[in-house]
């Protein structure tokens, strides 16, 4: 019996393998943020590439119908490519002119919809562009690792490496107060002595730094994870995160990079912070989720409020609710507000801003979607507008079902993956929904990364 052969239909020589090094020519992005480059028809994802690149690239990983490769070195520019304003592994379009990365955004985005969607006559409004280009991040998790000679840093993964760290000395996704923060926390490290947790043996103690801010506010909250088993000098972490308006500790065991779980400790002040949105003021846990570009979410939300077309008389359910954002920002216009979530905390935090706010026609219920929307319409009545802010793997089958049972005149999805709300969107529009119209916004420029928001009407 012959072996099958390597080589892909219309591929006139083997397909490349892992390690092989080939010299491509980019053609265009793929959604994630990959350059495309094709070897007689067959495609390679080339991290790192820029449409009209000529690059020398490193074979990663090699299946039959495409390749995964890193640039390894520039033998062309683009005349698109642009100087790098920062060695940052978290910035990786910033060698892309701003109005060309809105340009690719939006086309992903149509992209998505009429290709995995199937998706037609829909109104693609134009991309909303950010408000800062950079230092617009309130919350950023850095990693520690050891450089070559053996001395602690702080940064971030490089890009397909999950034992590398590129130090960062100024993160331009970051504040200045922020920045400076980072630093003294580090610098205190350094001094004393500890070493960053190891990912390939488990030794260590340091695993991460998590600094969020409130921009509207100027809070800090500075949290420090590590590696279970080891104790540190609190008062000394407290006096290095100084003017921070919050100190914690976090201890994670496991080998997963994760800075969530585990137990946290107060080491000084508060375990949450204030910000502000769209004219209220908001408490956020320290581990609760909430758009990391505070003036871009409130552009978000304020296209999401468009789209839901309140007036006043309104039932609205807020899915995937978090800290209840969406939903107090709708409550003054509407008659009422229930939102749903799957984790508690967020919930408590939820019916505290609710307090805070003094919104009283708003109520907010731990659960999970899947399970408790049966219960919520048969309590609640059935809502007039469904206002869905799912994670990045979208709404399961089951979730789209229950949705349309709830049978609503319209529904707000706010997406943070196109990819996922093309066929959320099909199963809509299958279910009797029309998708009326769709908008990104640019909550993370220099990244690949893309907001939007899109407006279902029942038909």
């Amino acid at each position: 019996m012959r072996a099958k052969s390597s080589t892909p239909p219309g591929l006139t020589s083997p397909r490349p393998r892992p390690g092989d090094e080939l010299e491509l020519t980019i053609d265009s992005l793929a959604f994630g943020g990959a350059g495309v480059a094709r070897l007689d028809g067959y495609v390679v994802f080339v991290q790192d590439g820029v449409p009209g690149d000529r690059v020398r690239a490193l074979v990663g990983k090699s299946k039959r119908a495409y390749a995964e490769a890193r640039a390894i070195e520039i033998v062309q520019p683009s005349p698109e490519r642009i100087a790098p304003a920062a060695d940052h592994p978290g910035a990786p379009w910033q060698v892309i002119p701003y109005e060309r990365q809105l340009e690719v955004k939006q086309a992903q985005v149509q992209d998505a919809l009429e290709r995995i969607g199937r998706l037609e006559e829909f109104a693609l409004e134009p991309i909303i562009p950010a408000v800062e280009r950079w230092r617009y991040r309130n919350k950023l998790e850095y990693s520690f690792g050891t450089d070559r000679g053996g001395r602690l840093v702080c940064g971030f993964h490089a890009p397909g490496r999950w034992d590398e760290i590129v130090e960062v000395s100024d993160c331009l996704l970051a504040s200045e107060s922020a920045n400076a923060a980072r630093e003294r926390v580090v610098g205190w490290c350094r001094e004393q002595g500890f070493s960053a947790w190891d990912r390939r043996t488990g030794e260590g103690l340091l695993r991460n730094l998590v600094v969020r801010e409130g921009r509207r506010t100027g809070q800090l909250v500075v949290r420090l994870v590590t590696a279970p088993g080891t104790d540190l000098d609190r008062d000394g972490l407290a006096r290095a995160a100084q003017p921070a308006n919050g100190v914690l500790w976090s201890r994670v065991p496991g080998v997963a990079e994760r800075t969530g779980g585990g137990e946290t400790e107060v080491i000084a002040g508060a375990d949450d912070l204030e910000e502000e949105i769209g004219g209220m003021r908001l408490r956020i846990s320290s581990e609760a989720f909430f758009q990391t570009n505070t003036k871009m979410a409130e552009r978000l939300y304020g296209l999401a409020i468009e789209y839901a077309g309140l007036s006043g008389l309104e039932r609205v359910y807020d899915l995937y609710c978090g800290i209840g954002t969406i939903g107090l920002l709708m409550a003054p216009r509407a008659a009422e507000v229930w939102g749903l979530e799957l984790v508690p905390d967020a919930i408590a935090d939820a019916i505290s801003n609710a307090r805070l706010n003094e919104v009283t026609n708003a109520r907010f219920f731990a659960g999970d979607v899947r399970l408790a929307l049966r219960e919520l319409v048969a309590t609640a009545g059935r809502p007039d507008v469904i206002v869905v802010d799912p994670p990045r793997a979208g709404l399961s089958n089951k979730v789209v079902r229950r949705i349309a049972e709830a049978g609503p005149r319209r529904i707000v999805y706010v997406s943070c993956n196109p990819t996922t709300l093309a066929p959320n969107a099909a199963q809509l529009v299958e279910a009797g929904y029309e998708l009326r119209r769709v908008r990104p916004v640019d909550m993370f420029p220099q990244t690949p990364h893309i907001e939007c928001v899109a407006e279902l009407v029942r038909v």
